[in-house]
């Protein structure tokens, strides 16, 4: 008998038995479906993370203070922080002071947090603005009270009307509107459009904080991270006398490879558990399969009293057992990528669906059948023709 013979009648047997075999792939389609859901959601969370470290660039290094550490004999002027800008190896040295303020437009009133910054914030955490102008250096040298708005603030505020040139009262203290920042989302920190950005010389007076904290630097290029680490590091070791503990430098290629490492193996881990469901539809393959040996016995007898041939019979089971593991594994992978989409729109977060995770689901869900089959295939093809033709 041929393969084309043998797939039709195997084909036939099974659809003789509608429900049975359904039942029988339920195992194989939540077990493939199951690993391709959990792996999209991982893959989605993975790319919008790596994104997000991703657009503020790969050669970023943050240095964040910690307040304990700060006193009058150490800590840091914005002027100490524009000098790192000295090192060949540093192109932009950034200080930020954050707080949180009351804005309030009319009768509006909003609650936002707020940031103190120089000109070179916009190149290393890649700002841009969509209306107006962003701060300049002799904003920071009057200690101007200008602001710029970020989207959420502008909504909340202003609602349809234009703020540039408008006056807002941030506790109580007026302000002009210069700009308006583009829309840029959300990261692991939070909604980068739910700020109000100031001048950092008018924020040290404004919010009557004067120690900075955190400062972003940007070194010169990608190969120069490395060597802008090592001098930063040599640099607060000086001012904070030996004190490892005052001080953190993250490094943002570290950081990213940190992240794929965490989730490629939580990936592996959820897979993993999902994968039980198709070890376990296995065995309900093996177990129908079984039982269909025992229910076709006398047809085997009398196939190999016409001489059918053992590896006949073989074939036959294990073509039957390919095919219902390998439809589930179809049906499975459709609803896989259906339920990956529509899990996406309930949690709001975003999914990835690789190539490569539906292959190596189907693939094992197809070596799972054949598995499991080779037990009852070979049951049936050692029955002895007299024995399967007594069988009743």
């Amino acid at each position: 008998m041929n393969f084309y013979m043998t797939l039709k009648m195997s084909f036939k047997d099974i659809l003789g038995n509608k429900l049975r075999t359904f039942l029988t792939m339920l195992g194989i389609i939540i077990g493939v479906s199951a690993v391709i859901i959990m792996v999209s959601l991982v893959e989605g969370a993975t790319s919008n993370v790596t994104s997000s470290i991703e657009s503020m660039g790969s050669n970023l290094l943050t240095v964040n203070i910690r307040s304990g550490y700060v006193n009058s004999t150490n800590a840091l002027s914005y002027e100490d922080i524009k000098n790192l800008e000295n090192y060949e190896s540093v192109q932009y040295a950034s200080p930020v002071l954050s707080g949180n303020v009351t804005s309030k437009y009319g009768t509006t009133s909003y609650d936002t947090s707020l940031q103190g910054i120089d000109t070179s914030y916009i190149y290393t955490r890649n700002y841009s603005v969509s209306s107006g102008r962003f701060i300049v250096p002799l904003d920071n040298e009057g200690r101007n009270n200008i602001a710029l708005l970020g989207a959420d603030v502008v909504e909340e505020l202003f609602s349809d009307a234009s703020p540039l040139g408008e006056e807002i009262l941030l506790n109580g203290t007026k302000f002009k509107v210069v700009g308006i920042l583009e829309e840029s989302g959300s990261t692991m920190g939070g909604s980068n459009d739910d700020i109000i950005m100031v001048p950092i010389k008018t924020a040290q007076r404004f919010l009557q904080q004067s120690n900075i904290t955190t400062i972003y630097i940007q070194a010169a290029d990608a190969d120069s991270v490395g060597v802008a680490e090592y001098q930063l590091e040599q640099y607060f070791l000086k001012v904070f006398k030996n004190e490892e503990d005052a001080f953190m430098i993250f490094n943002q290629s570290s950081l990213l490879e940190t992240i794929n490492e965490v989730t490629g193996t939580m990936a592996m881990m959820l897979g993993g558990i999902a994968a039980i469901s198709l070890i376990v539809g296995g065995i309900g393959i093996m177990n129908i399969m079984l039982v269909s040996v025992t229910e076709r016995t006398r047809e085997i007898g009398i196939r190999k009293a016409i001489g059918a041939k053992r590896s006949s019979i073989l074939k036959q089971f294990l073509i039957e057992s390919a095919v219902v593991s390998g439809s589930g594994g179809i049906i499975g992978v459709i609803i896989g990528i259906g339920g990956s989409y529509i899990a996406g729109l309930f949690t709001g977060m975003p999914t990835a669906t690789p190539i490569y995770i539906i292959l190596i689901a189907f693939g094992f869900s197809l070596l799972v059948g054949i598995f499991f089959g080779i037990y009852p295939a070979n049951q049936a093809a050692k029955l002895k023709p007299v024995d399967a033709l007594r069988y009743e």
